[in-house]
């Protein structure tokens, strides 16, 4: 039986499953989404666990976020530096056992410091997978791995809730001990994956001046702002705004809304594993352009939908989105620069993607107080509109 090899050109479409880069990245990044749609759901419970208030509480969530706007930088250029086989395999491991360490410990402040180090090994995670691809693939075959990388996550990111769910029924430290899954995957990471072969600047001052040269244009500005408005708008809207919406204006229980942002997340799985096929015809410009209009569609669709049911329709519009624009940031971004500072480009889009992720939900909420969120999801559909015309007269 003769068996036909993969095609692995830049412009083909096909992910090259047999890759352990490609199964070291994807089951790297299937483990991420663990940091907090896991934990999400014992919120309540842990506040009950440690006599805290629901403000305390969410500061789990919160403090995850911090060191990975703050330390992504750092952590790119150290990827490009000493390895991006290095950054990851040691984010798995410690990313993993920081995380399991938490159900056995017995102080609310202790949490939340381990929680600093564990965001800061997620940090190392996303970096490190999406520059593994940089390197690895190029022209069209890299948007096809990034977007089945990104429906990966999006999967991960369903999923998860109800893993910690059914998890927090039988302990409140039950989530935690998930976490541990992770030390397969950080060994399979140790044991197989090579490191790809790339230009590295040895020396910081020079590696930082040089960087910021590379990233001055104003393409690459666009597309980290577009990173940036992507989480603003999805963590705003879908996972803020809306559900606050569907249950005063619909009176819809968390059952229905959690149904309606599902609806979101397996359509951005399902354009996101086609981001390949889509740039064989079309730019990444075009792609994210077309994202961000897309994003307008489905959040002016929320303000004019007469039912929850038409709600959940036009949300739908906001996954295919995200389907459409975060692979197609992350390719154009990798083909703007060139090898020795990848990791260090794609770090600052981690940084703005976590910053983003952090301000959205605490803008839209506070906005709302004057607008109402039914007017605040038409705002946001001109916004996005308005974004995609920037994204084609700004990228020429």
């Amino acid at each position: 039986m003769t068996t036909v090899p993969e095609d692995t050109s830049p412009q083909s479409a096909t992910v090259p499953w047999r890759s352990t880069t490609v199964q070291v990245v994807l089951a790297s990044t299937f483990l991420a989404p663990l940091g907090v749609p896991l934990i999400s759901p014992a919120l309540p419970v842990v506040r009950d666990q440690f006599g805290i208030t629901d403000a305390t509480a969410s500061l789990l969530i919160s403090v995850y976020f911090l060191t990975g706007i703050v330390l992504s930088p750092l952590i790119g250029m150290l990827a490009d530096r000493v390895g991006r086989r290095r950054v990851l395999v040691v984010s798995l491991f410690t990313f993993s056992l920081s995380g399991g360490a938490l159900a056995f410990v017995g102080s609310f402040d202790l949490l939340l410091v381990i929680r600093l180090v564990q965001g800061t090994a997620a940090a190392g995670i996303f970096i490190a997978t999406v520059t593994l691809i940089g390197d690895a693939f190029s022209g069209v075959q890299r948007n096809a791995v990034l977007g089945v990388n990104n429906a990966m996550l999006s999967a991960g990111a369903a999923a998860y809730p109800l893993v910690g769910g059914a998890l927090v029924a039988v302990a409140w430290n039950a989530p935690f001990l998930a976490y541990f899954a992770g030390l397969p995957v950080a060994a399979f990471a140790f044991l197989t994956l090579e490191e790809p072969v790339t230009d590295r600047e040895p020396r910081r001052l020079v590696y930082i001046r040089n960087a910021l040269t590379t990233l001055s244009g104003r393409s690459t500005a666009v597309y980290y702002g577009s990173a940036f408005a992507t989480e603003v708008l999805l963590f705003g809207s879908v996972l803020t705004a809306l559900p606050f919406l569907l249950t005063a204006q619909y009176d819809l229980s968390p059952v229905g809304i959690g149904l309606v942002v599902t609806a979101a997340e397996v359509v951005s799985i399902v354009v996101s594993s086609q981001n390949g096929r889509l740039a064989r015809s079309l730019s990444n410009r075009l792609l994210v352009a077309g994202g961000f209009a897309s994003f307008g569609i489905g959040l002016v669709g929320t303000w004019l939908a007469p039912t929850a049911l038409f709600v959940g329709v036009a949300v739908t519009f906001v996954g295919a989105g995200l389907g459409l624009s975060m692979p197609s940031v992350d390719a154009a971004i990798s083909g703007l620069v060139s090898d020795r500072y990848r990791a260090g480009a794609l770090s600052i889009r981690n940084s703005t993607t976590f910053l983003g992720r952090s301000l959205g939900p605490v803008l839209f909420a506070g906005l709302a107080l004057t607008t109402g969120y039914r007017p605040l999801l038409l705002g946001a559909g001109l916004v996005a509109f308005a974004w995609s015309l920037v994204v084609l007269l700004a990228t020429r």
